[in-house]
């Protein structure tokens, strides 16, 4: 079972570290604590902080930000548990839409938003390195229609 948590301060060097073992471009202690904490955003981290989502609610949308999980720990399940976290947190926030951005060539990572129901909304151009497309994807649902996140 993978139990999660909302990140605190002190995951932080942790969260860098996975980042950064999972971009090209990872993401600091410092960048991760100078994000908008206040301002609807927070992230979700198992236990042993070795893998992470930061997201953020406004209003009736929510955007994932960011998604890693450590190499070694990949095909275990990590990356479904966080975003049907993500889906489970932003309806109770009262939104009413979830975005986010993957590259194109992500292929585990549009499988596992396919079978979550995200659907492609629009293509962002050389988004990733000025190189690579971004397809921006959106799981939508009404108050009387929640997404479905079972296993």
């Amino acid at each position: 079972m993978i139990v999660l948590r909302t990140a605190t301060p002190d995951d932080f060097a942790a969260m860098a570290a996975v980042h950064a073992a999972s971009f090209a471009r990872g993401w600091t202690a410092a960048e991760l604590s100078s994000f908008g904490w206040a301002a609807g955003g927070f992230a979700i981290v198992p236990d042993q902080v070795d893998a992470f989502v930061l997201m953020r609610v406004a209003y009736d949308e929510a955007e994932i930000l960011t998604l890693a999980v450590a190499p070694h720990r990949r095909r275990a399940g990590l990356a479904r548990a966080l975003v049907k976290e993500c889906i489970v947190r932003a309806d109770a926030a009262g939104a009413r839409r979830l975005m986010l951005e993957v590259s194109v060539e992500n292929g585990p990572a549009r499988a596992l938003y396919d079978g979550l129901g995200f659907v492609e909304i629009g293509r962002r151009p050389r988004y990733y390195d000025q190189k690579i497309d971004a397809a921006l994807l959106a799981l939508a649902w009404t108050d009387a229609v929640t997404p479905r996140i079972s296993n």
